[in-house]
């Protein structure tokens, strides 16, 4: 099945190949470092894990940046707050935002660009904007009336809306057409630029317009980011994108829908507001976050529920211990030919799943259901060693997507390998007779969390 992606731009879903060169030119808005990300912000950033996981197994090469909003009104306000410099403030959060992606597996673009490190480059792309821009009280602003298919990744219909009235804050709630700003005069104490067109700061939405086209060229493949930024954030990018090249800004314009909590809005007030953090200080398992997160097409609000972490856990452990079945049970020789048949059945189907626009609920219903006939095929004896390269070649592909099988190792606990040393040991001293030391080895192992299982066909072990 070839891929396809929903295109906000042209509300259909379309065939996807890059422009050129096989390589994917992708831009996603990443994290504003004021604060600790939440679930609701790593929903999306798992969606463009996924869809990179995605473009890379249908062959694809990737050029994928992704920006470090590191200035704008939240954070200038509070690092002035707390007497800090932007850089002080911003490189905590920064650092956290990695380290949480990390904990997640999620794959760093090819490149990070922090908005601060390209100032010149947006004061550059402000005077070049100059008919469609005009000053007032030291800051300047783009008149959206000077571009007139402003509306088109919305669709919102702002004929007769385009008065000139005016926005200077970087966010604003209402479907209203808003001349905004491009550069910020400073009020008195906050942190500002000195440059060719005065004193002040980029706005929010010239940052991305401006990292885009400088390292991935004038036309993107693809533009990627949460349901939350198609307006005014995306519409205004295209609005000063476009006016600048005379270009289409993207073709493919991909957004991840809301993620609600307990089938709440997630809020502070309502207790109902967790980071990564929060989640794996109750001991949550980062992987089974990130199942979660990725069972949920990603056009499609998620409820996210403790009742569905502790599920996901369930749906990793049992993909872990067939994946343990398959690699150390002893099956008769030869090939279960029906059984061969629906292991490449499971295959298309996941992949089909996976190609019509990441349709991750029926990629997952493929690895379930063979999971289900496999393990039933073993329990009566009709699994066939010769079944076993291709069934753990099926479940490689899964987590070739997903990663969620390798589990997280804990601080202070034990790595694969020492656990086999370990098992090694604990099975030298049985042959030894030793079996004091056999039973120490297995008793220190399960205070460690290290369940072993002894079986005609050797040990098993599992984390708790």
């Amino acid at each position: 099945m070839p891929l396809r992606f929903y295109n906000t731009l042209s509300q259909q879903v379309e065939e996807f190949t890059p422009a050129a060169d096989n390589t994917v030119r992708m831009y996603t808005c990443g994290p504003t470092v004021y604060d600790f990300a939440h679930i609701g912000n790593f929903r999306t950033f798992t969606f463009v894990d996924l869809l990179r996981k995605c473009l890379r197994a249908n062959g694809f090469h990737l050029n994928h940046v992704m920006n470090i909003t590191d200035v704008d009104d939240k954070i200038i306000r509070n690092a002035v707050a707390q007497h800090k410099s932007l850089d002080e403030y911003t490189k905590i959060y920064t650092e956290a935002f990695l380290e949480d992606c990390a904990a997640l597996r999620l794959e760093r673009p090819e490149r990070l660009a922090p908005a601060t490190e390209h100032i010149h480059d947006m004061v550059d792309a402000i005077q070049k904007l100059g008919p469609h821009t005009y000053s007032s009280d030291g800051s300047v602003y783009f008149k959206i009336a000077s571009f007139p298919t402003y509306g088109k990744l919305s669709h919102n219909d702002f004929s007769g809306n385009l008065s000139g009235a005016r926005v200077d804050v970087d966010e604003y709630e209402k479907a209203d057409a808003r001349d905004f700003a491009l550069w910020k005069t400073p009020k008195e104490g906050e942190i500002f630029w000195d440059t060719e067109i005065g004193p002040g700061r980029p706005g929010w939405h010239i940052e991305c317009s401006v990292m885009a086209i400088k390292y991935l060229g004038d036309t993107l493949d693809i533009h990627a980011g949460g349901i939350d930024l198609v307006f005014p954030h995306h519409e205004n990018e295209i609005a000063q994108s476009e006016c600048l090249t005379g270009k289409p800004f993207a073709r493919f314009w991909l957004h991840a829908e809301f993620l609600m909590v307990e089938g709440q809005k997630m809020s502070k007030s309502l207790g109902n507001y967790y980071t990564l953090r929060d989640l794996v200080g109750k001991g949550h398992a980062p992987e089974a976050i990130r199942y979660l997160l990725a069972s949920v097409p990603y056009r499609k609000s998620l409820n996210f529920t403790i009742d569905g972490l502790k599920s996901a856990a369930i749906a990793i452990e049992r993909l872990r211990n067939f994946k343990l079945r398959l690699e150390t049970d002893r099956y008769a020789d030869g090939v279960n030919q029906q059984l061969a048949e629906r292991t490449a059945l499971a295959s298309a189907a996941f992949t089909a799943g996976i190609n019509d626009d990441l349709n991750t609920a029926e990629a997952l219903a493929a690895v379930f259901e063979f999971v289900r006939d496999a393990n039933s095929a073993m329990d009566s004896g009709e699994f066939r060693a010769g079944n076993t390269p291709d069934a753990l070649q099926f479940l490689n592909l899964f987590d070739s997507i997903f990663d969620v099988l390798k589990a997280t190792a804990k601080a202070g606990e034990l790595g694969d390998g020492e656990i086999d040393a370990r098992i090694e040991a604990r099975t030298a001293a049985k042959r030894a007779r030793d079996f004091k030391l056999a039973d120490q080895i297995r008793d220190e192992l399960l205070a460690q969390g290290i369940i072993l299982e002894d079986t005609k066909n050797g040990v098993r072990w599992k984390r708790k």
